[in-house]
């Protein structure tokens, strides 16, 4: 099991029990975890990433502080926010205007052992209904255009302006 922020707390105590103390150390209020019935419902709901919140800590910190004491290697810092994005073009459809609400990158997950698919699942359910996600990745996503054609979502997919072998995809 890869560690990382979308990694289910349960799931990470259930593989690595001796993280438990560590993670009631970094944040207090889940000394609960030591409740049976509490582990079972806040564990299957929680993410390192909420935890991290909680425990008001950096979550590439805590993620990297767990690896560590399992012997992962460590995660880099999130760079969703290093991604350029390019100016509108005249072949872009009309719903991508402005800036988009959530930005994943999938070149940085897939280094980090996760699925963009699965990240990008979980930002749609949050997604305002005039807005958009953009996906950036180092090769073309079919499977990602085949499950948003499923959703009945919009998608358009594009090689990068600026940037060769990077490809943007866009999705509301």
């Amino acid at each position: 099991m890869q560690i990382t922020s979308h990694t289910k707390l349960l799931e990470l105590l259930n593989e690595y029990p001796a993280l438990e103390e560590q993670i009631i150390d970094i944040a207090p209020p889940f000394k609960n975890l030591k409740n049976p019935v509490l582990r079972r419902t806040v564990g299957q709901l929680a993410t390192l990433g909420q935890v991290a919140q909680i425990g008001n800590i950096d979550p590439t910190e805590l993620v990297n502080t767990l690896r560590r004491a399992v012997g992962q290697p460590e995660l880099r810092a999130d760079t969703e926010s290093q991604i350029s994005i390019p100016a509108k073009s005249a072949d872009d459809p009309d719903w991508i205007s402005g800036e988009p609400q959530f930005i994943v990158n999938g070149i940085e997950l897939l280094r980090q052992g996760e699925v963009p698919l699965q990240r990008v699942m979980e930002l749609l359910g949050s997604l305002s209904p005039d807005r958009f996600l953009l996906l950036l990745t180092d090769f073309e996503p079919t499977p990602m255009l085949d499950a948003m054609k499923k959703q009945s979502r919009q998608a358009f997919h594009k090689p990068h302006p600026e940037k060769a072998g990077q490809y943007l995809t866009f999705i509301r």
